[in-house]
């Protein structure tokens, strides 16, 4: 068993398979395109992305909830306009009044 350890020829195919090894793991690693840090991104980018959608969700609720308020009460809708808007009924005569403090 120690002379085939010994054997040069068994040393220098280990030796190329240690090698050839470890430059498989460097490429799938660190250089090819599907590599672990290129994953690491790409899972990172896709958690945020992933996070971002459920707050524009979210705010997309709040959103419908506006509209079906606005949808259902007039006076409300009347208010917005007016205010947000500067939209007047047809011969109304709007002043402004601006506050300084």
């Amino acid at each position: 068993m120690k002379t085939e350890f010994l054997n040069p020829i068994h040393w220098k195919k280990s030796v190329l398979v240690v090698i050839l090894s470890t430059f498989v793991l460097i490429w799938f690693g660190f250089v090819d395109s599907y590599s672990l840090l290129t994953r690491i991104g790409l899972n990172n980018q896709k958690a945020d992305l992933k996070e971002k959608i459920e707050e524009l969700n979210a705010s997309t609720e709040v959103l419908k909830t506006k509209i079906d308020h606005l949808h259902q009460d007039a006076q409300l809708l009347e208010k917005i306009a007016r205010e947000e808007y500067g939209m007047r009924k047809p011969g109304e005569t709007v002043y402004k009044i601006r506050r300084t403090e």
